[in-house]
């Protein structure tokens, strides 16, 4: 399965399908969440929320393109990401683009 940000492919001629998406709401365990509100007394990378979102985005990724494959699709172009705060330390991420078959 091809991704791309991108509303072509090289040398391909795309037959649009329809949007897919996948997202998910993430969290860290309590004793992350405390070990992070320190950090940001001080400053810095809060190492454990950029993990979180890493893994988030793979999952919202991975669930985005398994809707792709449901429905024929070769490829998802135009891909997006989006994340917002759903309560304290937690986030959604969803992923979103064109699902697209070659002709």
């Amino acid at each position: 399965m091809i991704l791309t940000t991108t509303e072509n492919i090289s040398g391909k001629q795309l037959e649009h399908i329809g949007i897919v998406k996948g997202s998910v709401v993430q969290s860290k365990h309590i004793g992350k969440d405390i070990a992070s509100s320190f950090k940001t007394i001080i400053g810095g990378e809060i190492r454990s929320y950029t993990q979180m979102l890493d893994e988030a985005r793979a999952i919202a990724t991975d669930r985005m393109m398994c809707e792709a494959q449901a429905m024929g699709a070769d490829a998802v172009v135009c891909v997006r990401y989006a994340s917002s705060a759903v309560m304290t330390g937690a986030a959604e991420i969803v992923a979103y683009g064109t699902a697209v078959r070659f002709v």
